[in-house]
């Protein structure tokens, strides 16, 4: 009987958007051929939007309906602070 144990990744990073630094929490999915985050983050009015990350052939992109502009418009810097993170992981692993 083999048992493989997999690593849960999740994590939570401070990014600035629309002005504000704001608490991103991270959850790594199990795929294939992707890296594909679950992402939530705290609203002003603490409404939770949540939506996915994704890397597919070296592009990150967002994957979520009515993303709030201060979310998409800041994209490059989740993408870019979700890249060094992962470097962190795999370093680890």
């Amino acid at each position: 009987m083999h048992i493989e144990f997999i690593k849960a990744i999740q994590f939570s990073l401070l990014i600035k958007t629309d002005g504000r630094l704001r608490e991103y929490n991270f959850r790594k999915l199990k795929t294939q051929g992707t890296e594909l985050f679950t992402v939530n983050v705290c609203t002003e009015r603490d409404n939770r939007i949540f939506f996915q990350v994704e890397k597919a052939d070296d592009e990150w992109s967002l994957i979520g309906k009515d993303l709030p502009k201060w979310i998409t418009e800041n994209a490059d810097a989740i993408f870019s602070a979700t890249e060094d993170e992962l470097k962190n992981w795999k370093k680890t692993a």
